[in-house]
């Protein structure tokens, strides 16, 4: 049977993209899925799923029968701890086996996980906390003085030995319209972004950018920088590629560039997906000289990439850097559809609409806007038209662009 994942053209993207054809990627479907099992259980238990670049310099591996075992574990405490699905879990952990273990195992048991950034302070944390009321909040020692009036969970020897006296076996049991997931977005400590709430279907969603926006396809070696508490780490750099059997690749800690680097020719990545930033400190070290790269694929997100960057970035890695454009509410309408031969990257650019994906420029009036002419990026929706908030202008090749 051949599946989307076969096709790696601009063209056969839109010739063969379909909701059904969507589905077929997963053993889930529209009324019974989950992520936990998706992204986990029904991979080779023997290959490596996710490995760590460890800013201090050491590395970890973890295989999809290790982690789907160790979150079948964390499901069966929760329920032995009596949270019940539907239940908000909060983690705030860097990357590690025991963020991964926590985060699937929560949406195994049906409850609500809502990763958090390591970085919040106690004010950005309470509010937080207070605004989804986490049943359980999963964390590092050096974190627990900084929530109060919350049960915690210490991600600790004890903790692993806990795991170890639950069953490996557990099957889980959620609806695909069932609640799995809370995630913040971005915003300062002292004013309480909204949360985005994804039910376990999202993950079918965020196929489309994996697909197009991220280039991934079985045979890549993907990796993103970006923390799994906001929404490139997590669902473009954790969800996505895992739930189509692709190993990943994560770093823990503060960024240094020349890590990074490392990693990526330690882990032989063929696919990065960062940040413009990232692009941007590692032209910035002057140190990419003193790495092979095996680099196939590149994408970046987060903010708009310099032209010098991105002329460094395809120089270095031989390939040119892709652009994903979206929003954590919308999800990514715009993508330069890495890994495809027949269509070409145009500096500046935002790229072209993701199959199934209906975009325009309108003026203040609501008219269509013509080429070049600046106005409003909004998006098809259930029969109208959804506002960005961001101003761009189309050209007449159909490229859309920020302004």
């Amino acid at each position: 049977m051949t599946h989307l994942t076969d096709y790696t053209s601009y063209a056969q993207a839109h010739r063969h993209f379909s909701k059904d054809a969507l589905w077929a990627l997963f053993d889930g479907d529209r009324a019974h899925l989950n992520i936990g099992h998706e992204c986990l259980d029904r991979h080779g238990r023997d290959t490596v799923a996710i490995r760590i670049a460890h800013r201090a310099g050491h590395s970890d591996a973890f295989t999809f029968g290790d982690l789907s075992d160790a979150s079948n574990r964390f499901a069966n405490l929760l329920r032995r701890r009596g949270v019940a699905p539907g239940a908000r879990v909060a983690i705030m952990l860097e990357p590690s086996f025991e963020f991964y273990i926590t985060l699937f195992g929560a949406m195994k048991a049906g409850c609500v996980a809502v990763p958090l950034f390591t970085l919040f302070g106690p004010d950005g944390l309470r509010l937080r906390l207070d605004d989804c009321r986490p049943e359980l909040l999963v964390t590092a020692a050096e974190f627990a003085d900084l929530a109060r009036d919350t049960a915690i969970l210490i991600a600790d020897d004890a903790f692993t030995a806990a795991l170890k006296a639950e069953s490996a076996a557990f099957t889980p049991q959620t609806a695909a319209d069932d609640m799995a997931m809370y995630q913040y977005t971005s915003g300062t400590t002292r004013a309480l972004p909204e949360a985005v709430k994804h039910r376990h279907r999202a993950v079918a969603t965020v196929m489309i950018a994996a697909l197009y926006g991220t280039g991934i396809r079985p045979g890549d070696r993907f990796m993103c920088p970006s923390s799994p508490a906001w929404g490139h780490g997590l669902w473009h750099g954790t969800l996505a590629p895992l739930a189509l059997g692709v190993p990943i690749a994560s770093y823990a800690g503060r960024f240094d560039p020349a890590r990074l680097m490392r990693a990526i020719e330690e882990f032989g990545i063929t696919n990065l997906s960062a940040a413009a930033t990232h692009y941007r400190m590692m032209k910035n070290s002057g140190l990419a000289g003193q790495y092979r790269f095996t680099l196939e694929k590149l994408s970046f997100t987060g903010e708009p990439i310099d032209s010098d960057t991105a002329s460094w970035a395809e120089a270095t890695f031989a390939t040119p850097v892709c652009s994903i454009y979206g929003t954590t509410e919308i999800g990514v309408i715009l993508a330069d559809y890495p890994g495809a031969s027949d269509h070409a990257v145009r500096p500046g650019s935002l790229g072209k609409p993701m199959p199934g994906v209906t975009l325009a420029v309108h003026d203040a009036s609501g008219a269509p806007c013509p080429p070049g002419q600046v106005g409003e990026i909004v998006v098809r929706r259930r029969g109208t038209w959804f506002a960005t908030r961001d101003l761009g202008h189309i050209d007449r090749d159909g490229y859309f662009f920020h302004a």
